[in-house]
């Protein structure tokens, strides 16, 4: 996975371009209203989403390609950015009060969605909240390339997808006090011009005390 990422980031540069997602703004809108001092980015890439936080929180980025690493301290020298496996525990220096978890679960096989959601919990303080956005089962990408386990398809040789229904992305944060849950229609611009729109499943949730 890390030689696919470090070789798209190589030739793509700033794929998915400079403007963060709009739901990384409204992230850093609900973690500023609710006294969040610390962020956690993981699967930070190219430092597109850490920007709308770092300017207003102490921020720090996980990212698995070193060439995204390079792009991101570039590009948003405010955050710290470590370079390393989210599903890796001791990968970060915790505790935060937020974490942004920005189209990363669905990205994994179950055991790996496990343990990362695990590490979060790990990540957070108590009462922390975390706002995660991943691949809802009512994209029309759902079902592309052969069914690896319930859910989650191969669309690539290596590269899984996982599309969430509702209920699957509650059970997933069975430990947490989920605030709520939602889907919106979110469009990649990227770069070379091209436009992607897909939907998300949103979920935000607090670590109990």
């Amino acid at each position: 996975m890390d030689e696919y990422w470090n070789g798209r980031f190589k030739n793509g540069g700033m794929i998915w371009g400079a403007e963060p997602s709009p739901t990384a703004a409204e992230a850093a809108e609900w973690f500023a209203g609710s006294g969040v001092k610390r962020v956690l980015v993981p699967g930070a890439g190219y430092g597109r989403n850490t920007k709308a936080f770092s300017e207003r929180f102490r921020t720090e980025g996980i990212e698995l390609s070193a060439e995204a690493v390079k792009l991101a301290e570039a590009w948003d020298p405010l955050t710290v950015f470590r370079q390393g496996s989210v599903l890796d525990p001791d990968g970060t220096d915790g505790p935060f009060d937020g974490i942004y978890a920005y189209d990363i679960l669905h990205l994994f096989l179950a055991g790996e969605r496990e343990r990362l959601i695990a590490n979060c919990r790990e990540w957070l303080s108590a009462g922390g909240l975390i706002y995660v956005t991943c691949f809802s089962d009512e994209d029309p990408h759902c079902g592309t390339g052969p069914c690896v386990e319930e859910g989650t398809y191969e669309y690539s040789p290596g590269k899984y997808a996982h599309f969430f229904t509702e209920q699957d992305l509650l059970a997933h944060f069975g430990g947490f006090q989920v605030l709520s849950t939602g889907t919106r229609e979110e469009t990649l611009r990227y770069g070379s011009g091209e436009e992607k729109r897909y939907i998300l499943r949103i979920l935000t949730a607090r670590k109990p005390s």
